[in-house]
């Protein structure tokens, strides 16, 4: 494996630890700007809504660089908007500067997500999407939880420094270990790069990217008040469970890497289905400790671990281009808006179970978009194989 992929698995790192460090900050940082605790929640809705919605514009900015000069164009623009929040004056400040992050995070990991793409053998660029994801789990395993300390012992602000410090610690580390790799935008015009938008296996495969992580984010929204008021653990110890499903979802992220390549819809298929088992088994024993920790950590196995497949069926559909895969990213992201908001309007009538039916039932829609794939590849193999029979039989005669 290229050790540039490690090098902009540390970017992703920075980047997603940026992404979380608000919700482990909420009421330091609704005293020290002034705001409610709803209002700061608003400020992840933002990122998460610059990510989805902003970040293929920023990326189509940067389409017509190199893939190195982009990335370091888009470290920029993330560092400026860190600094801006780390010392923004009041809540509208820090507002924009979500937004300017959001955006940067997003094209950053299209660009990156191609650039793995250009600098691997086709044959491992699912091992190459693993390591990169392996950024992301570990921005969710060890970064949330650092950031929130250091914010707790030091202030919310020095949080932002300390991801603005990482931040450009993995630019300088892109600037001196990525290689300056050819353009990858084919050097064709905007026009022709949307032109493969016009595919439409490519919006199904998009589609199923949106139903995979909106149920496991329907679920994993609500942990916290799952475990403890229907399940009955204590707020101790919670956080050891989410470590432990932080660490299951490293582990099932390097199975899928492994896998993707050869066997990419059977992996997503596969796991749309056991995650459809595992939501639905959690649904209904949730009132049972053992059995919750069991489906907890299944989901951390085989919810967001999918990415790598994900990206490959994607590439493999579309393109291995910048704009595809940001373009992506935001349907990723879109799925963690949709899972996280339609969670939390069930519960208001149906309790706390609710998150984690739903999430079943996205699971079993994800699996559907799947079937014209599972279908369809037979079909090819046997027309393929009369066709080689009748060439056979002619040649023969």
């Amino acid at each position: 494996m290229p050790r540039a992929v490690y090098v902009l698995a540390l970017g992703v790192f920075a980047m997603v630890t940026s992404e979380f460090v608000v919700a482990g900050l909420m009421p330091q940082m609704a005293a020290g700007l002034d705001a409610t605790v709803p209002q700061i929640g608003y400020l992840i809705t933002a990122f998460a809504a610059a990510m989805s919605l902003g970040g293929p514009f920023l990326a189509v900015a940067v389409l017509r660089l190199r893939p190195k000069r982009a990335l370091a164009v888009l470290f920029v623009v993330f560092l400026l908007g860190n600094v801006l929040a780390a010392t923004a004056p009041g809540y509208g400040v820090m507002l924009v500067a979500r937004v300017v992050t959001g955006m940067a995070s997003q094209a950053f990991f299209g660009t990156a997500v191609s650039l793995c793409a250009q600098l691997t053998r086709p044959e491992a660029r699912g091992r190459a999407v693993a390591v990169l994801m392996n950024g992301l789990m570990l921005g969710t395993l060890l970064g949330l939880p650092v950031s929130t300390v250091i914010g707790e012992r030091l202030g919310w602000r020095a949080a932002f420094w300390v991801i603005t410090g990482l931040a450009a610690v993995a630019a300088l580390c892109t600037l001196a270990g990525v290689p300056d790799a050819p353009h990858a935008g084919g050097g064709g015009s905007l026009r022709e790069e949307m032109g493969v938008f016009r595919n439409r296996r490519l919006w199904r495969a998009l589609s199923t990217s949106t139903c995979v992580i909106g149920a496991t984010f329907c679920a994993f929204s609500y942990f916290h008040p799952i475990l403890t008021e229907v399940t009955g653990f204590g707020g101790g110890t919670v956080p050891l469970l989410l470590i432990g499903y932080g660490a299951a979802t490293v582990i099932g992220n390097n199975i899928v890497g492994r896998l993707a390549d050869r066997h990419a819809v059977a992996v997503l298929l596969f796991g749309l289905v056991l995650n459809l088992f595992f939501l639905t088994g959690f649904a209904l024993l949730a009132h049972l400790k053992a059995p919750t920790v069991v489906f907890m950590m299944g989901v951390g196995l085989v919810g967001v671990t999918m990415n790598p497949a994900m990206v490959t069926r994607v590439q493999r559909v579309g393109n291995a281009r910048p704009l595809v895969n940001t373009v992506h990213s935001s349907f990723i992201t879109f799925g963690v808006l949709i899972g996280s908001s339609i969670g939390g309007l069930a519960i208001a009538d149906f309790g706390l179970r609710a998150p984690l039916w739903l999430g079943a039932g996205l699971a079993a829609v994800g699996a559907l978009t799947l079937v014209p794939d599972v279908l369809i590849k037979p079909m090819r193999m046997a027309e393929d194989g009369r066709g080689a029979r009748r060439e056979a039989r002619v040649m023969s005669s």
